[in-house]
């Protein structure tokens, strides 16, 4: 055995291993990696989603606000943190792009905000379950994915209009309603089909930047086909824009000049009889205001009079005579009743015509799709103790027809048929083209928007009539209590819109440019506008007007067949090695 030397001495311990604060910082994150993923995907998320839809200018959101989501799905994140986050999302901007419905119920509010957040962000449950599987699959496999992913989204939509009696506010198309690029398949497919492209190019872009990032084969691949494809449908969007809409001021013919009055009753008087007489004193004087240059139609909004059009004789009587002094026919907006042979009244939400030499027209429109809770109480006999909103007359009764009118207007004494929505009837496709198809050749839209304040709901709610005007090809004129009121050709160009810069000032009709001071379209006061039409559709029906909802059936085709092809692992064929392959270097 050997010793060392006396004078050697020991050999030092190794020192104590220090973490760098890099290392730390690494092992920090990876640990809460989903955690933080989770945080970014809710705030990107949520923002998005709120800053996309109307008034906002921020529409061009529409095309990526789900695009984070749809990314971190490719990592197959626990369905606790993913569902977390994107539902939490969807509540929160639900709940503050429908914030003006505080003005009504606040507990109404905080119920319907995050139940609708909860329905639309049930589609990023198929995200979550389709994004994973993808990885190595050939294009043709990632492809379907993309389209069946939009067609999922459509779905979920179009079961807004009727789930709980419906309501389809604000379907994803509804934001590009300052947008005609993208909007022009609505003719053939209905606003399906422009949600659908919006869906595609969100997860497109999704895929573009796992394949930039991804490592291993996906991000070997020279090309992204999910992109392409969801380009060829942008791409697509934007010739049938070209085709539609340029040049198209030579096929414009003249119609009427319509007069749009804005009575802006405020709603805490709406339906107070001590402040009838002022009512009436409001409506005389802005109609025969806006009377005043001539006009060949006088528009009233929803629900304008005090008493009913349709019962009272008072208030028969009292519109007739305004009418007269006009001397132009008008269309308005008013409730009706009529005794039914056990006496009880039959109350109406309509719309009526006036006109100077007839008086009140025989025929009328009854509203078909009435709000739950503001015009009748659902399961009466279940919920007999609650009261509707509206304070007059009893449960009012829907309309089972188009109810068309019919009115001459214009310098030619021109025959029009005139197919009526009230209220929120514009945010239902099917109503619309039912209207058209029983030969609707104009669209008006009169509604009271004075229950939700001055905020977001009157642009969010005009948004929907731009949709319809492009379902149907045909002109749509909008008249508020207090705004949004105007007109949208049948291309959804809106081209005329009541503003006042200052109040008691000029109303200004032409549309303000960007950057340009706008002014409000709450204000009281009326506008004539001159209205033309496009001779390209007159007495012709669009291919959604014929068909209706195709497109959802094809859409639900594609999740389907998305699902079918995605449920079982995908194996990669195995490449035989040639036995002449020739040499290369």
């Amino acid at each position: 055995m050997s010793v060392p030397p006396p004078d050697a001495s020991p050999s030092p311990e190794p020192a104590p291993y220090i973490a760098t604060e890099s290392v730390v910082s690494v092992g920090w994150f990876s640990r809460h990696a989903e955690r933080i993923a989770a945080a970014v995907v809710f705030i990107l998320g949520a923002a998005a989603a709120v800053l996309m839809m109307p008034p906002s200018r921020y529409p061009e959101l529409a095309y990526v606000f789900a695009a984070p989501a749809v990314f971190w799905a490719y990592r197959a994140p626990s369905w606790r943190w993913f569902l977390g986050s994107v539902l939490g999302a969807q509540m929160v901007a639900w709940t503050i792009t429908l914030g003006w419905l505080g003005n009504v119920t606040w507990a109404g509010l905080f119920l319907l905000g995050p139940f609708l957040g909860l329905w639309v962000g049930s589609w990023f449950v198929a995200v979550r379950w389709v994004m994973p599987r993808l990885t190595g699959r050939p294009w043709a496999h990632r492809i379907l994915a993309v389209l069946g992913l939009a067609g999922a989204w459509v779905l979920l939509e179009w079961t807004r209009t009727w789930v709980l009696s419906g309501f389809p506010w604000l379907t994803l198309s509804a934001t590009q309603w300052q947008r005609l690029s993208v909007l022009q398949p609505a003719a053939y497919t209905g606003a399906w089909g422009v949600s659908f492209v919006l869906i595609a190019v969100n997860v497109a872009f999704a895929a573009y930047g796992h394949k930039l990032l991804a490592k291993g084969e996906d991000r070997a691949r020279t090309r992204c086909p999910e992109f392409i494809a969801a380009m060829v449908l942008l791409l697509g969007c934007l010739l049938l824009t070209a085709t539609e809409t340029f040049n198209r001021a030579r096929f414009h013919r003249q119609w009427a000049n319509v007069a749009f009055v804005q009575p802006a009753i405020p709603q805490s008087v709406k339906w107070d009889e001590s402040q009838a007489n002022n009512i009436l004193k409001t409506l005389e004087t802005e109609t025969l205001k806006a009377a005043f240059g001539g006009p060949d139609l006088l528009l009233w909004p929803e629900a304008t009079t005090p008493l009913a059009v349709q019962g009272d004789d008072f208030m028969r009587s009292w519109v007739e005579g305004l009418v007269r002094k006009a001397k132009a026919p008008m269309l308005l907006g008013s409730i009706g009743y009529e005794k039914e042979a056990d006496r009880s009244l039959r109350w109406t939400n309509g719309v009526f015509q006036v006109t100077p030499a007839a008086g009140l027209a025989a025929e009328s429109y009854a509203k078909r799709h009435l709000v739950p809770f503001g015009e009748y109480v659902p399961m009466r006999p279940v919920l007999g103790w609650l009261e509707k909103f509206v304070p007059v007359g009893g449960d009012f009764t829907p309309g089972n027809k188009p109810g068309l009118l019919t009115v001459t207007a214009g310098p030619a004494g021109q025959v029009t048929r005139i197919g009526s929505l009230i209220c929120y009837e514009d945010i239902f496709p099917s109503l619309a083209r039912e209207s058209v198809r029983a030969g609707a050749e104009v669209l008006i839209v009169q509604t009271n928007n004075g229950w939700f304040g001055e905020g977001a709901a009157a642009y969010q709610h005009a948004a929907h009539a731009v949709l319809r005007a492009v379902e149907t090809r045909r002109p749509v004129l909008r008249a508020g209590n207090a705004g949004w009121s105007g007109w949208i050709d049948e291309c959804g160009a809106i081209r005329a819109v009541l503003t006042q810069v200052n109040p008691g000032g000029p109303v200004r009709t032409v549309p303000a440019e960007r950057g340009e001071n706008a002014g409000t379209i709450y204000f009281r006061g009326g506008a004539t506008v001159q209205v033309t039409r496009d001779a390209r559709y007159l007495g012709v029906e669009t291919f959604y007007v014929q068909w209706g909802d195709w497109f959802v059936a094809v859409s639900a085709g594609l999740a389907l067949a998305t699902w079918l092809r995605l449920r079982r692992p995908y194996i990669a064929p195995v490449e035989r090695e040639s036995a002449d392959r020739p040499f290369t270097l």
